[in-house]
């Protein structure tokens, strides 16, 4: 590069005052005294872009890598460096009515313009060696946050949470909540927030507080949950809804939807995440210029989009080590309305920090402003390098002198007034706290064509024009950056490396599931409930049959939200003595088109005391679909599900009329025959008692007959016994005496011999009639036998004779339990790359 000292920023050549002519000394400004920041000021057609341009020309030539912020979209000229300088590379940046103003074709303009600018760098001793440099050292990538017309830019990463610890960084990273919840309250329309005093500012501050201690990452879906149902009951000394009401959350929450909602802002969502490191240096250590094109943006957009980027920057900054070198160049090319000198826009606290502390980390705040008029002095104060052009006013002039003499402290006001007055374009008083003295001098030809200001149809080119160099758009990783000039600290340690990977690990981590950490909050009159988690990881896959050929990697548990009813109907009949109860239990897991038809999602019943009254700690929820925040159709299900339970809920008892004995539909068809042949027997038993009390009766005095009759029996045959021995007896004396000479009468003997068949004719007759009797008792005992077949088989058909009967309900014995929302629990897991969910509860029998 040109002039005396390559580790210097060659910025021009001293200017003669008295003379009015340029000098042949360059003007060089060491890198490192940015790390006390500067501060460029001048009037429009004072050259103040050029010098700003030429100022990040030599950051790049030195490897030293610069965020650009660029409201009005002048520092897109940044790309435009042409090292062969043909018209043709000039041509496409021209305006043709400029062209067509001064009477030529844009051809013809090229021309000129290109010989224009070949002409003016090789008087400032600059050309190709620097033009090509300046395409090889750094990447420039233009980004449109808000817009795809550059590279978009994703704001989720300012609500992640940073890879550091809380306990060792909360001072930071509560300067940091700070900063983003003022730029957001900001962007819906909150203005002059007071952090101190704003309930709204308080509020969102401990929710993203309590997150990030914990941690957690959030976005805005999570955070507006969290506005409507905190994770906490009190702030401060207050319980919460003293603090700030319910209803006021709704609003509050209602108001962040609003911009949520938006079509315009899924673009925020896109592109590069707000990670410095990766918007310093490319993954191959190449240092990059970054620039936000913020022209497009409303005023509410830029103050948001600003302060994220600054809180952003803070946290990398705040977490690096010290140097003494320049680490960073952060450029915003126009301050006015963000560091005024008495209104409190949320980008001013941050920024008043960087000024204060950037120095020590080595990173260095370049602002220009072309009104000096409204400026925190106070703040630029740490300002040590001051460079101010042609002023359009001697109001902007003495503004700028009482704010200088304060904050320059040994500078000659006279002699700075003097040298002011009557400034050329492009000619500019620099004040260096590490020189001797204020200079003058004129500016350098920039090494970039200075197109003007473009707008957003051209950044697509811009940007083709970059990967037509091979320089990437879109960057997703840091790595260390090689060490650059003695002048330049070495920056992109590996730790930041880590910073980065991890915090777009958290963004993809959130992103894909699409599920909150916050449990959505429903509208008043909609019940909640939880489903307990019943099932252990191995039985929710056994019970989903899930064959898994891979490691299965559990990553917790999610809740997804459910319609779930059930209602109880009494049943009462007293002419069956049946009290009895049943549960209708119905859960809906997808949105019904049309008329829904409950009878599909039957579900097991549960006692109201099972149900869990809180969701298990660190689980995830799924957003709440919109027809189940629908408290007017909700209603109307209920009744619908109320119809559907009367028309549906008759029941049919079993009846057995004959035994009469009943029993409800919970009674197996088996259990109900038990219970009728029990008291079939029981009946049985009855009247075979009966049976048996008669016939016993009648037994025993036949049976006392019959023994009376044995008895007779058994006289008659001793009698017969009896008298034939006597016979015998008679016969035998009768013959003695005939023989003995004793006279003995034949009468006597023949009286014996009657006596005798007389006793025998009795026995006959009297066992007659024994076997009469013998006989009537084994025909009473038949009988006995045949009645009690007969009475067994009719209570054996009485077992038989069962029914069903109807028993519908009535609507005023049907009783709501359960109506409203169920949170189900699932387990997310991941198989062999994919994820998905498990149930983690009991399922209902398919």
């Amino acid at each position: 590069m040109s002039g005396s000292d390559n580790s210097n920023f060659y910025l021009g050549r001293l200017f003669d005052a008295t003379k009015g002519e340029v000098l042949d000394k360059p003007l060089l400004y060491d890198p490192a005294d940015l790390t006390t920041h500067a501060v460029i000021t001048g009037m429009t057609g004072s050259g103040k872009t050029g010098l700003c341009i030429s100022l990040l020309e030599e950051a790049a030539l030195q490897g030293i890598p610069a965020i650009i912020i660029d409201p009005k979209g002048d520092l897109t000229n940044l790309v435009l460096h042409f090292p062969e300088l043909r018209p043709e590379d000039f041509e496409p940046w021209l305006d043709p009515e400029t062209a067509r103003r001064a009477g030529k074709t844009v051809s013809d303009l090229a021309a000129e313009t290109a010989q224009l600018w070949r002409d003016g760098l090789a008087k400032w001793g600059l050309g190709r060696e620097q033009l090509e440099a300046l395409q090889t050292e750094v990447d420039f990538t233009i980004y449109t946050p808000g817009s795809s017309a550059g590279v978009p830019v994703n704001i989720l990463t300012s609500f992640a949470a940073p890879d550091m610890s809380w306990e060792e960084n909360r001072e930071i990273l509560r300067e940091k909540i700070s900063s983003t919840v003022t730029a957001l309250l900001g962007l819906v329309g909150l203005t002059n927030i007071d952090p101190l005093r704003s309930r709204e500012h308080i509020l969102i501050s401990n929710l993203i507080e309590t997150a990030w201690s914990q941690g957690h990452s959030l976005d805005l879906t999570e955070l507006i949950m969290q506005t409507q149902t905190p994770p906490f009951e009190r702030l401060g000394a207050f319980p919460l809804d003293n603090f700030f009401p319910a209803k006021d959350r709704a609003e509050l929450a209602m108001l962040l939807n609003n911009f949520l909602a938006s079509p315009s802002f899924q673009t925020w969502l896109e592109g590069q995440s707000l990670d410095v490191p990766a918007l310093l240096y490319l993954p191959d250590g190449k240092p990059r210029h970054s620039i936000f094109y913020l022209a497009h943006l409303n005023d509410n957009e830029r103050m948001f989009f600003v302060t994220l980027l600054f809180a952003a920057i803070e946290a990398w900054m705040r977490n690096q080590r010290g140097t003494s070198g320049l680490r960073a160049i952060i450029y915003f090319d126009e301050i006015l309305g963000y560091l005024p000198p008495v209104a409190n826009p949320p980008s001013r606290p941050v920024m008043l920090r960087m000024l204060k502390q950037a120095r020590a980390f080595g990173v260095g705040l370049l602002l220009a402003t072309q009104n000096p008029v409204d400026l925190d002095y106070k703040a630029l104060s740490n300002a040590g390098t001051w460079a101010i052009g042609r002023l359009q006013t001697q109001q902007d002039k003495d503004r700028l002198l009482d704010g200088l003499q304060n904050v320059a402290g040994t500078l000659d006001r006279g002699q700075a007034d003097k040298m002011l007055s009557g400034l050329g374009k492009r000619v500019f008083l620099l004040h260096n706290v590490h020189a001797k003295g204020p200079v003058l001098f004129q500016t350098r030809w920039a090494l970039n064509f200075l197109a003007g200001p473009l707008t957003r149809a051209q950044i697509p080119a811009l940007n083709q024009l970059a990967k037509g160099k091979g320089k990437p758009s879109v960057v997703v990783a840091a790595q260390p950056a090689p060490a650059v000039s003695t002048a330049v600290a070495t920056v992109a340690p590996a730790a930041t490396v880590v910073s980065q990977s991890v915090q777009e690990a958290k963004a993809e981590k959130a992103k894909p599931t699409g599920f909150l950490n916050t449990r959505p909050a429903l509208p008043a009159g909609i019940n909640e409930y939880f489903i307990p988690n019943d099932l252990g990881v191995g039985q929710a896959v056994e019970t989903a049959k899930l064959k898994l050929t891979g490691e299965l990697r559990s990553q917790g548990i999610v809740y997804l939200p459910a319609l779930l009813g059930q209602a109880e109907v009494r049943y009462l009949a007293r002419k069956y003595n049946l009290e009895y109860s049943h549960r209708f239990t119905t859960l809906v897991n997808q949105q019904p088109s049309g008329l829904l038809h409950w009878e599909q999602y039957a579900w097991l019943s549960y006692d109201v005391r099972s149900l869990d009254r809180q969701p298990l700690p660190q689980a995830q929820f799924a957003p709440l679909p919109g027809w189940l925040s629908d408290v007017r159709r909700l209603k109307d299900l209920e009744k619908d599900f109320l119809d559907w339970v009367f028309r549906n809920g008759t029941i049919y008892l079993r009846a057995n009329e004959s035994l009469k004995v009943y029993a409800g539909p919970d009674v197996s068809a088996a259990e109900f025959r038990e219970q009728c042949s029990k008291a079939a027997r029981q009946g049985l038993a009855a009247e075979q008692k009966k049976l048996d009390d008669l016939y016993r009766r009648k037994l025993e005095t036949l049976d006392n007959k019959v023994e009376r009759q044995r008895l007779e029996v058994k006289e008659q045959e001793d009698e017969l016994s009896q008298r034939r021995m006597e016979e015998l007896g008679t016969g035998g004396e009768l013959l003695l005496s005939l023989f003995g000479g004793r006279r003995r009468s034949i009468s006597s003997s023949l009286s014996k011999r009657r006596m005798t068949a007389q006793a025998k004719a009795d026995l006959e007759q009297e066992r007659k009639e024994l076997q009469v009797l013998e006989k009537q008792y084994a025909d009473l005992e038949e009988e006995y036998k045949k009645a009690l077949a007969e009475l067994q088989e009719r209570w054996a058909k009485l077992v038989a004779d069962e029914s069903e009967v109807p028993l519908p309900p009535q609507r005023s014995n049907i009783f709501t339990e359960l109506f409203g929302v169920a949170w189900c629990p699932y387990y997310l897991v991941t198989v062999e790359g994919q994820t998905q969910t498990l149930p983690a509860f009991r399922q209902a029998p398919k």
